[in-house]
């Protein structure tokens, strides 16, 4: 997903954005669809799909009828359509405050890992309860950004500790459980609830970690920035919010909160097709 409300947030990069996010993406979007726990062959929009990762997902696991993709970024959509795992998805060019498609076109709408890039969150929610039918899903997951469950969070905080200002998602709070509650019921939703999702993403080497958490435009320009002396000051202060893994590696847990709801009506999205 890129912000497009901010140009200094991109995510143009889909190989930079695997190696930074992807991972970390699927660990908790596995998480996140057990506990959705959908029909098979339901049509499926994922809003904000980024470079394909969790798109992946609901191709690989729930055994979908169509899934159609949609993210602003050209660079992101052209690394998602050369997914094998994907052939079959239909990706979109487009703004989730602003979904390119009919009213009533879905079984289910998701957010993974967006909703804070959306500039007016309730607008992007309200857009993916349009393009569900009645009795559908709209259901979302998303980092506990103010509560530090960021994957990143170690280099942000150190970064900020150290006086650099790394650029924040512009609504980081929209991520907070009670927000999103609000969202999902503001937008008309019935049947909501939610659940905290917690991952724990393992590297090879303090190295492996280093580099695909400073690979992406949120904290890469600080860091590629610094002199040799203060970027190992960094280094050895992020270091400490890991924990160091036999043979070498580290390992790091993260958070995110999800929320789900159906449009009002029907029961089930397969009483409307």
């Amino acid at each position: 997903m890129t912000d497009a409300s901010n140009p200094s947030i991109r995510f143009n990069d889909g190989a930079a954005y695997e190696r930074m996010m992807g991972v970390w993406s699927r660990l908790a979007g596995e998480t996140f669809l057990d506990w959705l726990a959908p029909e098979p062959d339901l049509t499926w929009v994922d809003v904000g799909c980024g470079n394909g990762a969790f798109t992946e997902l609901i191709v690989q696991r729930l055994a979908p009828r169509a899934v159609d993709g949609v993210d602003p970024s050209d660079g992101q959509l052209d690394y998602a359509r050369k997914r094998p795992a994907t052939a079959m998805a239909v990706y979109h060019q487009g703004d989730a405050m602003a979904l390119p498609f009919g009213d009533d076109s879905f079984d289910a709408a998701v957010m993974a890992l967006v909703i804070f890039f959306v500039p007016v969150p309730s607008r992007g929610v309200a857009e993916m309860t349009r393009v569900v039918k009645p009795g559908g899903l709209v259901a979302a997951y998303a980092w506990d950004m103010d509560g530090g469950g960021f994957p990143l969070q170690p280099v942000m905080r150190e970064l900020r500790a150290m006086g650099f200002v790394p650029q924040p998602p512009p609504n980081p709070d929209a991520s907070r459980m009670e927000n999103l509650i609000a969202l999902w019921q503001g937008a008309g939703l019935v049947d909501v609830a939610t659940r905290r999702i917690d991952v724990t993403r393992r590297f090879d080497s303090f190295d492996d970690f280093w580099v695909a958490s400073t690979s992406g435009s949120t904290v890469k320009p600080a860091v590629a920035a610094m002199p040799p002396d203060v970027l190992a000051e960094l280094q050895q202060r992020v270091r400490a919010h890991l924990s160091e893994l036999p043979g070498g590696g580290v390992s790091y847990d993260a958070f995110a909160n999800a929320v789900k709801g159906r449009v009002p009506g029907l029961k089930s999205p397969s009483n409307v097709r």
